[in-house]
């Protein structure tokens, strides 16, 4: 015999949670079987063949078991609250029963909205929620307005209630017996309640991310966790202190090592002895000024595989393809993140993406180095071009308080639209009103710096009919074809134009349409086309120097022959790239760096890994990986101390 019964353990349990309490269980266990199928969906909808091993299977439910727990706790409070605040009258009995039952079916319609919208969400980044969820929640109109162009929504809806239903009606007969019976007294519910409500603080102190951390690969990773506990931490956690969470080097080493990233070879700069920005450089031209407009065009989730040129899909990018052939091409630069806000703060500051929101999204986003400064400084008018409303991601507060004037949505006028999604107007719509500000700007012979954001390749991946022989909303390759359509137009229709001849054109996608993928940073994810085209200027020249999109404004101004003073991370690829090939990507909170075959992933708890850059295999025994890592270390480092000590002109956050 047991030394302890199980009826004694239950005797002693009702001591502390009367009879109506559970229905607390019954929550609990629909909140685990849900978020179990949901992880089931998630991982055969992801495919990756080795998380249908049986240790590996088991390793993923296990953790996501802990993580589904430490998930649900949080929302038994609203139940444990009723049953200690109705009475345990025969009328108190009743009431708590349809009080429990309307709050159970609330909590359960939230579950399944919650599962329904992790997959989405899923389909998108290929990830559980994280910060980019939070991100959303700021910006209701735009994503709610993307869900309802791109799902059936009144459908999703309808199945999420009829599931609610089901799962409610079949329990309906014991939750009501449960909900109805004894209460006990007051002060042995107000204990029950203390007692629900210490198991978050549990959770919050006993649950990290060491079990999801253990697992064998990144797919793995993101299928043990839970989508509420991760939006939970991502509240907590999307601004990350880099010296605190990340590997480290002393200051003086790091800010050493980040000078000599740009003294290896063919440098024209000398750094400034004493100034607080260990990068501040004087950069000298080699030869005399080009005074020639530039027209920047970021092309939303444009990734090298779409491009034919690059090696890509055949057929989905004449246009792109003429100009690789026509203009400068480079073959290996990689984009900074996954998101539009990182390509916006690589390409406009020149900056690694450090853990965290890129710094267009920060409160304290001014202050810093941009493009646009420079050009400015050279008496350029600097402009940005958003088809959509650009309160969106903070760009109008970003680029319009550091030097930009913002063009919008809002400076369209309706007639001059042929088509629109909650993103933007169609790409088409966007050029054309570039083309006429860029007329009215060069009319009085100033020289214009202009970035245009596109976003049409983007879903519902709707555009306007007849323009290309993919039917609109077909999906993303005819978003693809359609955006690249449109980009021929743009140049075609610029050609015509008095300013046309005095222009460099910059095409480069903001990132590809890749989430994650065999590891956290696996380069193919991050590869990106950039192609720089100016008949009569710029020669057909093909560029395989490994770079990062970092290095676009600093190149760029090289072509041009500028002078001025440096405090940029990005180099110029045509000389110092040479001899210093690197690219610097991110991941949500894992950041890195590719060099010599090898990537650096450097992720929070000061935790480093080298892996092979083609096959995801460990380097960390290597005999360069140290020199690697501390490389990679000093980018971010140094970077963060910019973020938190201002770059330019006063304080910011890290």
């Amino acid at each position: 015999m047991l030394p302890i019964s199980v009826s004694r353990i239950n005797n002693k349990l009702r001591l502390l949670f009367p009879p109506r309490f559970s229905v607390l269980g019954y929550f609990l266990a629909v909140f685990l079987i849900v978020n179990t199928v949901t992880r089931l969906v998630l991982l055969v909808y992801e495919g990756d063949i080795a998380n249908f091993t049986i240790s590996r299977f088991l390793e993923i439910f296990g953790a996501g078991f802990i993580y589904d727990l430490a998930a649900a706790v949080w929302f038994l409070g609203p139940l444990a609250l009723i049953s200690l605040i109705i009475p345990n009258s025969r009328t108190g009995r009743y009431l708590h029963a349809v009080v429990s039952s309307i709050t159970y079916f609330a909590l359960l319609i939230t579950i399944l909205f919650t599962s329904v919208a992790e997959f989405l969400f899923w389909n998108e980044f290929s990830s559980r929620f994280n910060f980019i969820a939070v991100d959303y929640l700021v910006y209701t109109r735009e994503v709610l307005g993307n869900i309802e162009e791109s799902y059936h929504v009144n459908a999703i809806l309808s199945g999420i209630a009829l599931i609610a239903i089901i799962i409610a009606w079949s329990l309906r007969k014991r939750f009501w017996a449960a909900a109805s019976a004894d209460g006990g007294r007051v002060l042995q519910r107000a204990g029950a309640l203390l007692a629900v409500l210490l198991l978050p603080a549990a959770s919050y102190f006993l649950v990290n991310d060491s079990l999801k951390e253990a697992q064998a690969s990144a797919s793995a990773e993101q299928l043990a966790a839970n989508g509420d506990y991760e939006l939970f931490r991502a509240f907590r956690d999307n601004k990350l202190n880099y010296r605190r969470f990340y590997r480290t080097l002393p200051e003086s080493l790091a800010a050493q090592n980040m000078r000599g990233q740009f003294t290896k070879a063919e440098s024209t700069a000398r750094f400034v002895p004493d100034a607080t920005n260990p990068l501040t450089r004087i950069v000298t031209a080699t030869g005399p000024e080009h005074r020639l407009n530039v027209v920047l065009v970021s092309m939303e989730s444009m990734g090298a595989d779409y491009l034919e040129s690059y090696g890509g899909q055949q057929g989905l990018t004449p246009n792109l393809d003429r100009l690789a052939r026509e203009g400068m091409m480079f073959t290996q630069v990689y984009a900074t993140g996954l998101r539009t806000v990182r390509g916006l703060e690589a390409l406009t500051l020149s900056m690694p993406p450090t853990p965290g929101h890129a710094v267009v999204m920060r409160k304290n986003n001014k202050g810093f180095q941009t493009l646009g400064q420079v050009f400015r400084d050279h008496g350029y008018d600097a402009l940005y071009f958003y088809g959509g409303y650009s309160y969106f991601d903070n760009m109008k507060d970003f680029f319009g308080g550091n030097g930009y004037t913002v063009i919008d949505r809002t400076d369209i006028p309706t007639e001059a639209i042929s088509h629109e999604t909650i993103w933007g107007v169609a790409d088409e719509d966007l050029f054309r009103h570039a083309i006429k500000t860029m007329d009215s700007y060069t009319a009085s012979g100033k020289k214009v710096f202009a970035h245009v954001m596109t976003t049409s390749n983007h879903r519902p991946y709707t555009y306007p009919e007849g323009r290309i022989d993919i039917p609109s909303g077909d999906g993303r390759e005819g978003a693809v074809k359609y955006s690249d359509w449109a980009i021929g137009q743009f140049v075609r229709e610029a050609s015509t134009h008095a300013w046309f001849k005095d222009t460099i054109f910059v095409f480069v996608a903001d990132h590809t349409s890749h989430g994650r993928g065999r590891t956290d940073l696996p380069p193919e994810n991050f590869h990106i086309p950039l192609i720089i085209w100016s008949p009569g200027r710029i020669k057909p020249t093909r560029i395989d120097t490994v770079s990062s999109q970092i290095d676009v404004g600093p190149t760029l101004l090289s072509l041009l022959d500028f002078s001025y003073t440096s405090r940029f991370f990005g180099q110029d690829i045509l000389t110092e790239g040479r001899h210093n090939q690197r690219a610097l990507m991110a991941n949500y909170q894992t950041v890195g760096m590719m060099e010599h075959n090898s990537v650096v992933e450097l992720s929070p708890r000061r935790q480093v890994r080298v892996l092979d850059a083609v096959t995801g295999e460990s380097r960390d025994s290597a005999a360069d990986a140290e020199k690697l890592i501390d490389d990679a270390v000093s980018y971010y480092q140094v970077a963060s101390g910019v973020l938190r000590d201002g770059g330019l002109l006063g304080k910011h956050d890290d």
